[in-house]
C-alpha cells in the first residue's frame, strides 16, 4: 500500500484535528487564542461544515479547545501533567521558614469575564467574575504575584475579605473547599509591570504557576502566579 492510499484513507475531520494541533503544539496559537471560525476554516480548508464542526467538537472533549458561546472557539490550556503539587497557603509556607509574611493588595474588583476567563472557568462570556492581584512577600522581599480570578457563585463574599490578615487561599478553602486542581508550570520572563511589582530587573527568569480548582463540580478559582526565580521553589510528588 502507498503512502498515497494511505491518506485518502484518513477521514477528513481527522485532517482538520491535525491541522489544528500541528498549530497548537508549534506555539503558533497559544492558550486563549481565538482561532478561526467555522465558516473561515470551511473555506481555508476547502471542507464542509459538518466536517469541520466535528473535528472542532472532538477537539474540545480531548481538551485542545473551549468554546465560549457567544464568543467562539479558543485553545484551552494544557492539562494538568503526572506531577501533582500539593496546596498551601503563601503565608503558612512563608511562617514555617521562620520568616515574616505580608502583602501589598493591588487590586480587588468586579469584572466582567472576557472570552478567554470565560472558557477557563466555565462561565458566560462577561459575567460577573471578581479579580485580585496581591504581592505576597517574605521579609518584605516580593516571592509571588497573585493574579486570580474568582467564581462569585462559588464564594461570593470574596471582596468583602480583609485580605491584609487572611490569604485568598486560606479564605477560599474554608468558603469552597477543595475537590480538585490542576496546574501547569512555565518557565517566563516577565512583563514590565510584572518586574516592576516583584521589584526585579526585566529579563530575569521567573516561575508561572497557572492553576484551577473546582469544588462541588463548579470553577471556583483561576490562578497566575509568578515566582521570581531566585526567590522561590516549587516541590511536588509523582503519581505513578
Amino acid at each position: 500500500m502507498d503512502a498515497g492510499s494511505l491518506d485518502k484513507k484518513v477521514p477528513l475531520y481527522q485532517k482538520v484535528k491535525e491541522h489544528i494541533i500541528e498549530h497548537i503544539q508549534s506555539g503558533q496559537w497559544k492558550p486563549g487564542f481565538q482561532i478561526p471560525s467555522e465558516n473561515e476554516l470551511t473555506q481555508s480548508q476547502n471542507m464542509s461544515r459538518m466536517t469541520i464542526h466535528r473535528a472542532l467538537r472532538e477537539l474540545t472533549a480531548d481538551g485542545w479547545l473551549m468554546r465560549v458561546q457567544g464568543a467562539g472557539t479558543f485553545v484551552a490550556e494544557p492539562r494538568p501533567q503526572s506531577a501533582v503539587l500539593s496546596i498551601k497557603s503563601i503565608a503558612e509556607e512563608v511562617r514555617s521558614r521562620n520568616s515574616e509574611y505580608s502583602n501589598d493588595i493591588i487590586l480587588l474588583a468586579q469584572e466582567k469575564a472576557s472570552a478567554h476567563i470565560a472558557g477557563v472557568m466555565d462561565l458566560e462570556l462577561n459575567a460577573p467574575v471578581f479579580h485580585s492581584i496581591i504581592i505576597h512577600k517574605e521579609n518584605d522581599v516580593p516571592i509571588q504575584l497573585e493574579d486570580r480570578f474568582v467564581n462569585p457563585a462559588a464564594a461570593p463574599d470574596y471582596l468583602n475579605q480583609d485580605f491584609s490578615n487572611i490569604t485568598p487561599y486560606d479564605y477560599l478553602v474554608k468558603a469552597a473547599p477543595l475537590d480538585n486542581a490542576e496546574h501547569s508550570i512555565f518557565a517566563i520572563a516577565p512583563e514590565d509591570k510584572q518586574a516592576e511589582l516583584l521589584q526585579i530587573p526585566l529579563g530575569t527568569p521567573c516561575l508561572l504557576l497557572r492553576r484551577r480548582t473546582w469544588s462541588e463540580r463548579k470553577t471556583v478559582t483561576y490562578a497566575k502566579l509568578i515566582h521570581p526565580g531566585d526567590r522561590y521553589s516549587l516541590g511536588g510528588t509523582f503519581q505513578g
